[in-house]
């Protein structure tokens, strides 16, 4: 994360892509499409088939054109597509992404494509070959809000480094920016029950006890927690899973995040 995203000075909605798409995400897809789907780099006549009756589809499914616009040319018709994929609108982008994921539906396409847009952060995912939004706009607006609150600033501190680590295009660490979203709730816990040295489980019945957190939902989050602590010595299998996701770190950091803001309005 650059230094203007660790201090606020960039909104988390530029790191978290929502109703964009980045070029880093088109020029990946479309190399992926170029040399695993098209063969593009292989075999010329191969590649020209394959190539051609996608795009013949293209035009007469997708576009809807003309039979008689359809361009037959092999590289002509490659330049012309290329510059229409990297001049889309971003939800036109993602219109084109779900027709050519329909089109190669035996293909590895969409895993790769899921991959791409998890690395990068984005807030959308193809599931079934249907783009759908995992990060919406409000929890965004929510994440951001609680970032710029100064009157607590060891929970901003987690926060920021949880998304810090969770966002790092080239070292992601979903482990630890689990671990820092959960350090920040029970930072504000601390502080609510007025116990600085209390854990979170002890800070939750304080806060519970005063009749400012229902049973329930402390129970709730209590089970959560039991994801990333060493309650007893022992440490749950997720926390040693190495395939840990973005989507993991980005549940924890929005739910913890949303926590926090229930405990602050109980102040």
């Amino acid at each position: 994360m650059r230094f203007s995203e660790r201090n606020g000075y960039k909104k988390v909605l530029k790191t978290i892509e929502r109703e964009s798409i980045s070029i880093e995400i088109r020029n990946q897809i479309w190399n992926f499409l170029y040399i695993n789907i098209w063969h593009l780099q292989k075999n010329e006549i191969i590649s020209m088939i394959i190539w051609g009756n996608f795009y013949n589809d293209f035009h007469l499914l997708f576009l809807k054109s003309p039979i008689d616009f359809v361009e037959t040319e092999h590289q002509k018709s490659l330049r012309v597509f290329r510059k229409y994929f990297f001049d889309l609108e971003w939800h036109e982008f993602l219109d084109l992404i779900e027709f050519i994921l329909s089109y190669y539906k035996k293909s590895n396409l969409n895993i790769a494509t899921n991959k791409i847009l998890e690395k990068e952060f984005s807030s959308y995912r193809f599931i079934n070959g249907i783009i759908t939004e995992i990060t919406d706009k409000q929890e965004i607006e929510i994440l951001e809000e609680t970032l710029h609150d100064e009157d607590f600033p060891n929970v901003k501190a987690h926060l920021q480094r949880a998304l810090e680590l969770l966002s790092d295009r080239k070292n992601p660490d979903y482990r630890n920016s689990i671990k820092e979203s959960i350090s920040a709730v029970e930072s504000i816990a601390k502080e609510i029950a007025k116990k600085p040295k209390a854990e979170l489980a002890e800070a939750l019945k304080e806060i519970e006890k005063n009749g400012e957190l229902h049973g329930a939902l402390k129970k709730g989050f209590l089970s959560l927690y039991g994801y990333t602590s060493d309650a007893n010595g022992i440490r749950h299998s997720l926390m040693e899973k190495s395939n840990l996701t973005a989507d993991d770190a980005k549940f924890f950091l929005l739910t913890c995040t949303s926590f926090i803001n229930y405990l602050k309005a109980k102040m």
